[in-house]
């Protein structure tokens, strides 16, 4: 509540129904936690109102991934609640996950009595100093009376420029302690001003360069999704006429089905990706950052001349890794928009002859077929499984990945054709996100399918999230890709260690299918090929309400092509045992 005007007195909360009301004043619908001792009084005011709902995970690693999920697909900022010591200390790899990839986050932590921090009390940990280097700020909150301004500017940073998470320590005193509750309007920060405008002299500058070029490529990542800039993007493309390609973070904001459309590129990305990479004249970066999986070794990428242009709102990921020619630094979507602005007012288009000659050569990139594979009617091969996981799926499905080789030939296999229809860990590579992302994007997306693509190793670290599904009475579809090992360690070590397979075989492994319905879902079995569309059928069509967890026995020997090996460049690609 704001306060009256007319000398009325504003009203008189205690810190925890000050949290309550300051959520319910920032639109947040759903709170992923588990509580403790330490933020007990805030459960309770929790019981009390009704503004929002609590959703009570099993684990608070669970509750950071759904809430991270749940950004990813309503475009909202998450938010968790966790207690002291190990749930703070449970949350880190939540935290640290939705850093690397800028997910808009608020976590908050109980901490105990301000009195005892320092005094190795019970259940203490210095989450504020354990978080710094994975959050984009944090705060220690001392006084109740700046509790609701804190809550206020996490919202704001965690949202705004390039989203992260934000942590909030709350210590128990000051969930009790009582003060005059007014939540500000606006929040004025004089250390951090986002620039959302890109310096219209280099807009132009780089518009006249890329309208020279003989060869363009734009590359696209996770930046054009958190801007909700893929409509302007392929505006962008199409008045261009410009090839795509896309980091994993990118999926979706370019239709995958579009002619323009290369695909994922990097370490495991298509040849024709990669090849265009290597070989534009002018490449156009938005919302991207050279990550060392998309460019390879930096000093093989920059030795073919091109000249770069790099637009993102953070300015520290400017020249980061690659040194870039004309920097625009700026919100993806005002930029792109005042590109397109331009674009209307000038006649002129790429050379379409220099086009035409380019396109085919990407044309003879892509007559590689790179994602050719050899199927079987004796084995289950994975990307077998996932090509009729989309035939049967459907194109409007979201997928939550975990981390592994799965989570590679997901990105390859699967077309994604909008934002926010592709959930996975990106700069982390966080094993464990794939059920709690599901989880969290059918809170975020209930009348969508949300699917659960996740390997043997993956599954079994947040497995315990399956009771929370069935609490919640939600229906995702779990795809396990079942091949017994540490898929992606494995490949690895045949490719880097000679074959010797260092504690990458999973010798010991549940009965998923009794494990599903010991949770009370239903748990199904598929060991022959043939099983496989009659399984996912199923899934979606005979239990379309309830969760479905299909164990699918996939070729163990089965690798990721094509791969660039770590250190090489982006053309020292690997495709089967054929060097190209």
């Amino acid at each position: 509540m704001k306060k009256e005007e007319a000398g009325r007195t504003a009203e008189k909360l205690n810190g925890s129904d000050i949290f309550v009301r300051a959520l319910a004043e920032e639109g947040v619908e759903y709170v992923f936690g588990y509580p403790g001792g330490s933020v007990l009084n805030i459960f309770d005011a929790i019981y009390k109102q009704n503004k929002f709902k609590h959703i009570l995970v099993r684990h608070e690693q669970g509750a950071v991934h759904a809430a991270d999920a749940y950004a990813r697909a309503s475009n909202k900022v998450g938010v968790a609640l966790v207690t002291s010591g190990p749930g703070a200390t449970n949350a880190v790899t939540g935290i640290a996950t939705a850093h690397s990839d800028s997910i808009p986050m608020v976590v908050f932590t109980g901490q105990v009595n301000t009195a005892a921090i320092g005094q190795d009390a019970f259940q203490e940990v210095d989450i504020v100093g354990i978080t710094r280097p994975c959050v984009k700020h944090n705060f220690l909150v001392k006084d109740v009376r700046d509790l609701a301004p804190i809550i206020k500017k996490a919202f704001y940073i965690a949202k705004t420029g390039r989203p992260g998470p934000v942590l909030i320590d709350i210590p128990k005193d000051v969930s009790a302690a009582i003060t005059e509750y007014n939540y500000p309007e606006n929040v004025e920060l004089r250390s951090y001003k986002p620039v959302l405008k890109g310096h219209l002299g280099q807009i132009k500058k780089a518009l006249q360069i890329i309208l020279k070029s003989e060869r363009p490529l734009l590359h696209i990542g996770g930046g054009v999704v958190s801007a909700n800039a893929s409509e302007m993007l392929q505006r962008f493309a199409y008045e261009l006429g410009v090839p795509v390609n896309s980091t994993l973070m990118g999926l979706g904001a370019m239709p995958s089905n579009d002619k323009k459309f290369l695909g994922m590129v990097g370490m495991h990305g298509t040849y024709e990706a990669n090849m265009a990479m290597q070989n534009c004249d002018c490449l156009v970066v938005i919302g991207a950052r050279f990550d060392d999986r998309v460019v390879g070794l930096p000093s093989n990428f920059s030795q073919d001349k091109r000249t770069i242009i790099h637009i993102d709102v953070d300015p520290s990921t400017i020249s980061k890794r690659v040194k870039v020619d004309i920097p625009i630094v700026g919100d993806v979507k005002e930029v792109l928009a005042d590109m397109l602005t331009l674009l209307d007012q000038k006649p002129e288009r790429p050379d379409p002859e220099k086009m035409a000659a380019w396109q085919n050569r990407i044309k003879q990139w892509r007559d590689v077929n790179c994602l050719s594979y050899e199927n079987s009617d004796k084995v289950i091969k994975p990307q077998f499984v996932l090509e009729k996981l989309q035939e049967i799926g459907g194109d409007d499905m979201i997928v939550a990945s975990d981390v592994g080789q799965h989570q590679m030939w997901c990105a390859q296999f699967l077309k994604f054709r909008k934002p926010r229809h592709w959930l996975s860990s990106g700069g982390l590579g966080t094993m464990g996100v794939g059920l709690p992302y599901a989880i969290g994007a059918c809170v975020a997306a209930p009348d969508k399918r949300v699917v659960c693509v996740t390997g043997d190793g993956s599954i079994q670290m947040n497995i315990q999230e399956l009771a929370t599904a069935k609490q919640l009475g939600l229906a995702p579809k779990i795809i396990l890709l079942n091949n017994n090992y540490l898929g992606m360690v494995r490949q690895w070590q045949e490719l880097e260690y000679d074959g010797r397979y260092s504690h990458s075989h999973m010798e010991v492994t549940p009965d998923f299918k009794a494990l599903a319905e010991a949770y009370g879902h239903v748990g199904i079995v598929v060991d022959k090929p043939s099983e496989v569309e009659t399984a996912l059928k199923d899934a979606f069509g005979k239990y379309k309400d309830q969760l479905v967890f299909i164990d699918i026995h996939v070729d163990p020997t089965e690798n990721v092509w094509p791969m660039v090996k770590a250190g090489h460049g982006l053309t020292e690609m690997i495709l089967g045992s054929e060097k190209i």
